[in-house]
């Protein structure tokens, strides 16, 4: 799954920089500079998919960012919930819990967008579901 989501800037009749998401329409905010309005724009971002990821709501896969956008990717608690959350599917949680060995509410953890999972975690979760844990610095 995709995790850079794709914005577009437009400056406005106040001189701001409005911000608006192409996937999540109800996503936008705005600064004065573009290092505060791009600052802005993965904490709208991270608000967002963390209240989706919360109250169980669809989650659009990032599109692919035609050549007037930028894109900004979640804060990495966020970025962890959806990515463990996409991988698992349509699969129970408990069996991803018995895949790794440990308690529903430890593998739920997993999902929520405020738990900071280590790395050793992540990687247990992702062997458990198929995939392979891959790590980038941007």
């Amino acid at each position: 799954m995709k995790t850079h989501y794709p914005y577009t800037i437009e400056k406005d009749a106040d001189g701001f920089l409005f911000v608006q998401f192409l996937d999540l329409e109800e996503a936008f905010t705005q600064g004065e500079t573009l290092e505060e309005a791009t600052f802005n724009a993965q904490e709208v971002l991270s608000a967002l998919l963390a209240y989706r990821l919360e109250h169980h709501q669809d989650i659009p896969e990032a599109s692919p960012c035609p050549d007037n956008a930028y894109t900004v990717t979640p804060r990495p608690e966020v970025q962890a919930a959806l990515l463990v959350k996409n991988a698992r599917g349509d699969r129970p949680l408990s069996e991803l819990a018995n895949a790794m060995d440990t308690s529903w509410p430890e593998a739920e953890k997993l999902e929520n967008p405020h738990h900071w999972p280590n790395l050793r975690q992540l990687d247990k979760a992702a062997r458990a579901l198929g995939k392979r844990l891959v790590l980038s610095l941007e």
